[in-house]
């Protein structure tokens, strides 16, 4: 296993300390599960879309949760599905936990069922204090005239 030192990267950014947990995570992206299948989608500059295969879960089975940066899907099937007797059992059923790190501006808008199929519509929304703005330069030397003109009054 490699170690990365990102401590250059640090040096002239702030308050991105959470980046280091982020590549941490992605080094340890064969540990993580593969079911249930899914697919990210960018649609347009400020909107996404998470589509996963849960194919057999209800609505009722499935909980999508945000916390902390963090969107969770869980699904589990209820205790009747369990109670049916299969000769063969193809479609998995099984209890899931799927986790996505979701960047700061990030909001989920929607989750909807279809087909065997959960879409998870998300949103970039940037507060308008942090868009880009144009920063008026004055020099001091108006500012000086302001001031002695004041004194004067």
């Amino acid at each position: 296993m490699h170690n990365f030192d990102l401590s250059p990267l640090f040096r002239t950014s702030v308050g991105f300390d959470r980046l280091n947990n982020l590549f941490d995570a992605a080094l340890h992206i064969d540990e993580a599960p593969s079911y249930p299948p899914y697919n990210i989608e960018k649609l347009d500059e400020d909107r996404y879309s998470i589509t996963m295969a849960v194919a057999g879960f209800s609505e009722a089975d499935v909980e999508v949760l945000v916390k902390d940066n963090t969107l969770t899907v869980t699904g589990k099937i209820g205790d009747a599905e369990e109670a049916k007797s299969y000769l063969y059992r193809g479609i998995a059923g099984r209890a899931f936990n799927r986790s996505f790190q979701i960047a700061d501006h990030i909001k989920v808008t929607g989750a909807e069922l279809d087909n065997g199929l959960l879409h998870i519509e998300l949103v970039r929304e940037i507060p308008e204090e942090m868009r880009p703005r144009r920063i008026a330069i004055g020099s001091s030397k108006a500012k000086s005239r302001v001031l002695s003109h004041k004194k004067a009054a």
